[in-house]
């Protein structure tokens, strides 16, 4: 868990229109529990934070997944306390991770709601070139489990180029890590029948994502720290 250095800003408004939600959910959310305070600034004045946008995205993950608000109260509630946003991004990784890819076919409208923003034509350019979204006849082909990483990746202060260059290094690892898995298990399970390994891949597969997810965000904290010539966290020289 890291510590959140951004300050609550975004009044109620400003949280709902970034989160794609009605003002009256983000109040419903509050009510029920899944939404932290604000912080209560000059007049009163609520204010919010990436923690609850992060919330709100991981609500929406949950929801697309099919579940009823009951289940996602429980999910909610056994997170552990104190989650920062990063944290619930990588939660929210994992949820999305169980769906099944999901390709609509949207308006322009459409596509800016589910973005949650209004979308630049530059902004459409730059998720089509990410091969989030495709433009067809005054429509467009959206990948919806990919588009509000796509969105997130709009305001990342690098280049068009690099993060292109960063989704190949990405794809061609996870394809490798992917292979190699694949080849374990087949060779665990050479004797078993068909429908034994149906199963046990469905078991697995959250399994090993989420220890690809964390072990990744250890490896990726380590580079970091020893990039910017910080000491290890285990304390060792």
């Amino acid at each position: 868990m890291t510590i959140e250095t951004e300050e609550p800003t975004l009044t109620v408004d400003e949280l709902a229109a970034r989160a794609g939600v009605t003002v009256r959910t983000v109040r419903f959310y509050s009510t029920k529990g899944l939404l932290p305070p604000p912080v209560i600034g000059p007049r009163r004045v609520g204010h919010y934070g990436p923690r609850h946008l992060a919330r709100l995205a991981l609500i929406e993950q949950l929801q697309r997944q099919g579940m009823t608000l009951a289940a996602i109260e429980r999910y909610l509630h056994r997170l552990p306390p104190g989650l920062d946003a990063h944290d619930l991004a990588l939660h929210r990784a994992v949820v999305a991770s169980w769906a099944p890819e999901t390709v609509e076919t949207v308006t322009r409208e459409e596509l800016d709601r589910l973005a949650g923003r209004r979308l630049t034509d530059e902004d459409v350019e730059r998720l089509a070139a990410m091969e989030i979204v495709a433009g067809e006849d005054g429509s467009f082909r959206v990948d919806a489990g990919l588009l509000r990483l796509g969105v997130e990746l709009l305001d990342v202060p690098l280049s068009q180029d690099v993060v292109l260059a960063a989704r190949e290094v990405l794809l061609e690892h996870s394809r490798t890590a992917a292979r190699e898995l694949s080849r374990l298990l087949r060779e665990a399970v050479a004797e078993r029948g068909a429908q034994d390994v149906k199963s046990l891949s469905a078991h697995m597969q959250p399994l090993v994502v989420e220890a690809l997810l964390t072990t990744f965000q250890r490896s990726l904290r380590t580079e970091l720290r020893v990039w910017l010539g910080e000491p290890p966290a285990d304390g060792s020289p």
